[in-house]
């Protein structure tokens, strides 16, 4: 099997290239060599190699920043897409795509599932739905992940900034009223390629599925949980336990509004691959162990 892997550099991206590793031969593409604004040239790339699959892991990724860059979000994250999905419908491929929670408004209460309204909030939203539409349209066989609240050892992340910033300063306020699970790129990186195995054999199974950590938590008690860990593991910081104030999202304003529940129901995914999705404590402790290692093997 071929496979051709866009946005090698990115936290999936970065985990992708290890776990397609086994599936076969991965040709693997950074932005500078496969750039979403110049989608002749994305396509020119896969077509020179021709393969079986196309992993998609490039993203236009700046929340805020598409509010006031909406054609260059629109380019990433719609059209190149949707142009990778001709050339694979054409050609017989898998297209692998990666999508948000970013689709819904985040109202109420409940999970959503992948035939649930979509709703989106803000510019990089509704650039990830057109590209989940775009490629629905081409008649290509694809996977199209949705997740959530990503985060790897490489590469920032929410935990980090809290260690940081719980290091730097005697209180920290975080926001309570947003919802989610926080996933990690290797668990989307090892799903994805048990998927692409099993809809190789099975085409049936191709199409749209929710792809997170199994619970949920606010950013607030994602925080506490992180500075907690760090506590326990003797990593130094300074904010005490009962300094993290909680607060609601209209305290800290940003130019795109942000769903409050992005919670996203796996059922579909677990039931069609035979998985069970592990609890987020779970992906977060192995983070924080890995980038903390140095540290904790010293103590």
């Amino acid at each position: 099997m071929k496979i051709v892997l866009l946005g090698k550099n990115g936290q999936v991206g970065w985990e992708l290239q290890r776990a397609l590793a086994p599936l076969g031969r991965v040709f693997a593409f950074d932005s500078a060599q496969a750039d979403f604004t110049q989608p002749d040239q994305v396509i020119e790339q896969v077509r020179r190699i021709q393969p079986d699959v196309v992993v998609n892991a490039a993203a236009y990724t700046a929340v805020d920043k598409a509010e006031s860059d909406v054609e260059r979000a629109r380019q990433v994250n719609a059209s190149t897409p949707g142009a990778l999905a001709r050339w694979a419908a054409e050609q017989g491929a898998l297209l692998v795509h990666y999508s948000t929670d970013y689709v819904f408004d985040g109202s109420g209460a409940e999970a959503r599932r992948e035939d649930s309204a979509t709703a989106p909030l803000n510019v990089y939203g509704q650039t990830k739905l057109e590209g989940e539409q775009a490629i629905v349209a081409s008649g290509c066989r694809h996977l199209i992940f949705r997740t959530s609240w990503v985060y790897a050892a490489k590469g920032g992340n929410f935990a980090r900034t809290m260690l940081r910033l719980a290091a730097e300063r005697d209180q920290l306020k975080v926001i309570a009223d947003q919802i989610g699970a926080p996933t990690g790129a290797d668990l989307i990186a090892d799903v994805t390629a048990h998927a692409i195995r099993q809809v190789q054999r099975q085409p049936e199974l191709a199409g749209l599925y929710h792809l997170v950590a199994a619970g949920c938590t606010s950013w607030w008690q994602y925080a506490c949980f992180v500075i907690e860990w760090a506590r326990q593991h003797g990593v130094a910081i300074r904010v005490e336990p009962d300094a993290v104030a909680a607060i609601p999202t209209s305290e800290y304003p940003t130019p795109a509004r942000r769903p409050l529940n992005s919670q996203l129901c796996t059922d579909k995914l677990q039931t069609a691959f035979g998985l069970v999705m592990p609890d987020w404590k779970q992906g977060v402790e192995r983070m924080l162990t890995e980038i903390h290692q140095p540290t904790l093997s010293r103590s």
